[in-house]
């Protein structure tokens, strides 16, 4: 009889040595000792299981041994089932569902939004788009970009249209704080506070002198060309302990933006038409702005003391504006002024008061301080300043304020009249000193809990505007020789740097150019800034090929040298129209010869001396050039110029001369204008024409 041994058998079985001893066990056939098994031990522990090895040659024929319950003699049925060996889930294999076909991603449909500067591989992913495609497309339109690249919103809107989408664009400046939304307050929160009057109108139709009449100052004079260029935010007192805050807004027609930014923040809209002019241009644009913020009009009927004033011709044009008259039966207010004789002032407040009682005007003062920035400059010694027009809440030193990009702690506070306060409640404006750098004009600005908040809350604003920036890159050449590269083919695009004094001179600057219209030539502005025209503004000037543009400022003189060795061209201005007027003769080759200036010498102030028959005296070095006495003479502190007139007197020592040279010092007054400070820069200048060359 075979015999097998303990290994062999859990190997045939699939168990392990210790079961085939222990199934052994149990049948009564012990291993031995030699482990070596009786088939029929096998047989006994796992019955029908068990593998009955082949017949060797040579070996007499083994019989089956006769099953339980089986009749001798009779052959035994056998069933030959073809699962019983194969283990569960081994079976027929079963056919699952036949695996579909593979599909085609959908192709997302409908209007997409992007925000400006949006990279390729964003755009890419809006728009559901292998970005190959998007390269494959700037590469047939002879732009080569990467998946980093930022797009211009031309490019983005060229693409959408390539593949059959809206593509809509969103800006920094569009984008609303979340902060921003109207605050719930409790009724017995609530405490009447001023109302907020924008002054508005057409261009020299008497809104600044009105102003200056109502709070006694002079404003007017200090304005280029007697034109507004800036928002002033004041408070007067009027009878009765009750106070108003004004806001000027320009007249001149760049001024748009800051227009329409006047009208959002105020609660009463005072429109100023002169008598002997009427409805102008300007104008209707105000009454539009003053309708699409809802606010009420008041209209004053300035210039009534003129020969040719006629007040009813103004009314019967207004009312084609949509504005009836009260006296005509309609719900408009008319007032007739004069602000330069200060006839029915009192009327007119009058009328604002009223019209104030009617809107009920109330705010919670003690909420955390929140509101819009009217304006923003870089002062000589305080740096940045912020005009800000408190809206809720109460703004204290110390309080930690956010702006856009810009952020800082609060300093100081000044009031309209540059005193100093410790607070500031709702409708009131004040100077804020602390910000980093000068606020966007018409920015939300907010008080939060820490510089920390503050900082992080600018600098994502900040990455978000400069993304926008690097897609408005451009190159350009000077403005003499545009044209002549433009007929040559190698401009196609104009860059310029914009420096201002103030931040509204900047954004109306912008404006404008953006206005501009070239079949052959994009302008652009590459970078704008607050402030003079500094090393810095050269240098990018010169890796861009791109222009500088001073509205209002002067480069300093470290600028001015870099500028000549780089071959940047400068070029400054006084009024906006100007420098469009300059760009638009450049685009279409016809510079006329013009006035052109000319620095013929600098001085630097070491000391100021008072005498009262002459004013002010300069001490003065002069650093460069040469000073004529009767010459143009520019002020200028910190980059910005304070004062444009003519040298008056020059003495050296006790005698009139008619020039100083050069590291001589000389005592300098100037025509008009007393208030020269140690430090300040003379910049001396003639006026010549200069034929310009095509």
């Amino acid at each position: 009889m075979a015999k097998k041994t303990v290994t062999d058998i859990a190997r045939e079985q699939g168990v392990s040595e210790a079961e085939v001893k222990q199934k052994l066990d149990e049948a009564g056939a012990a291993a031995p000792a030699d482990d070596l098994v009786d088939d029929e031990d096998v047989r006994r522990a796992f019955g029908a299981k068990a593998t009955v090895p082949a017949q060797e040659p040579g070996q007499p024929a083994r019989h089956a041994r006769p099953q339980r319950g089986a009749q001798p003699g009779r052959r035994r049925r056998v069933v030959i089932d073809s699962q019983a060996g194969r283990r569960p889930g081994q079976g027929k294999r079963e056919r699952g569902p036949r695996p579909e076909a593979k599909r085609e991603p959908e192709v997302p449909t409908g209007p997409v939004k992007v925000e400006s500067g949006v990279t390729v591989k964003d755009l890419a992913e809006k728009l559901g788009i292998s970005p190959a495609k998007i390269i494959a497309y700037m590469m047939g339109e002879g732009q080569m970009v990467t998946m980093t690249v930022s797009l211009s919103d031309d490019d983005v809107q060229l693409i959408g249209l390539e593949f059959g989408r809206e593509v809509i664009i969103q800006h920094a400046a569009d984008e609303e704080e979340p902060e921003e939304a109207s605050y719930e307050d409790a009724p017995d929160s609530l405490v009447t506070r001023p109302p907020v009057v924008t002054i508005m109108g057409h261009v020299d139709h008497g809104k600044t002198t009105l102003l200056d009449a109502i709070r006694e100052s002079s404003v007017v004079e200090t304005e280029a060309g007697g034109i507004t260029q800036h928002i002033g935010a004041y408070q007067v007192d009027v009878d009765g302990g009750r106070k108003v805050t004004f806001l000027d807004t320009p007249g001149h027609e760049a001024f748009t933006a800051m227009r329409a930014r006047g009208a959002k923040v105020t609660d009463v809209a005072v429109l100023v038409v002169a008598a002997d002019d009427g409805v102008m241009p300007q104008t209707v644009e105000a009454i539009d702005h003053a309708k699409a913020a809802e606010v009420p009009i008041v209209v004053a009927v300035n210039k009534i003391d003129k020969e040719d004033a006629n007040p009813e011709r103004v009314r019967g044009e207004l009312v084609n504006q949509g504005l009836q008259p009260e006296e005509w039966g309609g719900e408009t207010i008319f007032v007739d002024v004069s602000a330069k004789a200060k006839q029915n002032l009192d009327q007119l407040l009058e009328m604002l008061l009223l019209q104030a009682d009617v809107l009920e005007l109330k705010a919670n003062p003690k909420a955390e301080a929140s509101g819009v920035i009217i304006e923003s400059r870089l002062d000589v010694g305080r740096g940045p300043v912020a005009t800000l027009l408190v809206q809720r809440g109460t703004l204290r030193v110390g309080d930690a304020v956010v702006a856009g990009d810009a952020w800082g702690r609060v300093k100081a506070l000044n009031d309209a009249n540059g005193k100093r306060v410790k607070e500031a409640g709702p409708a009131v404006p004040v100077e804020i000193l602390g910000f980093d750098k000068p606020p966007p004009a018409g920015e939300f600005c907010r008080v939060v809990e820490n510089d920390r908040v503050a900082r992080q809350l600018a600098q994502k604003r900040a990455q978000r505007i400069r993304t926008e920036m690097l897609a408005r890159r451009s190159k350009a050449v000077s403005l003499e020789d545009l044209f002549s590269a433009v007929q040559e083919g190698a401009v196609q695009e104009l860059g310029l740097i914009i420096k201002a004094d103030v931040q509204g001179s900047v954004e109306a600057a912008e404006g404008e150019i953006a206005k501009i219209q070239h079949p052959e030539v994009t302008v652009s502005v590459i970078h704008s800034g607050v402030g003079g025209i500094t090393a810095s503004d050269i240098n990018l000037a010169a890796a861009s090929n791109a222009i500088v543009v001073g509205f209002n400022v002067r480069p300093n003189a470290e600028a001015k040298s870099l500028a000549e060795r780089e071959g940047v061209d400068i070029r400054t201005y006084r009024v906006i129209y100007q420098l469009t007027e300059d760009i638009q003769q450049a685009l279409i080759g016809m510079l006329a010869p013009e006035q052109v200036e000319e620095v013929i010498g600098e001085l630097e102030v070491r000391q100021t001396f008072k005498v009262s028959r002459l004013g002010t005296i300069a001490g003065c070095m002069v650093t460069s050039g040469v000073v004529t006495r009767g010459a143009q003479v520019r002020l200028i502190r910190d980059g910005t110029i304070v004062h444009d007139g003519r040298i008056g007197t020059l003495r050296r020592f006790q005698d009139d001369v008619r020039e100083v040279q050069q590291g001589f010092e000389c005592g300098v007054t100037i025509d008009g204008y007393n208030d020269v400070k140690e430090g300040d820069v003379l910049e001396v200048y003639t006026v010549r024409e200069v034929a310009r060359t095509a």
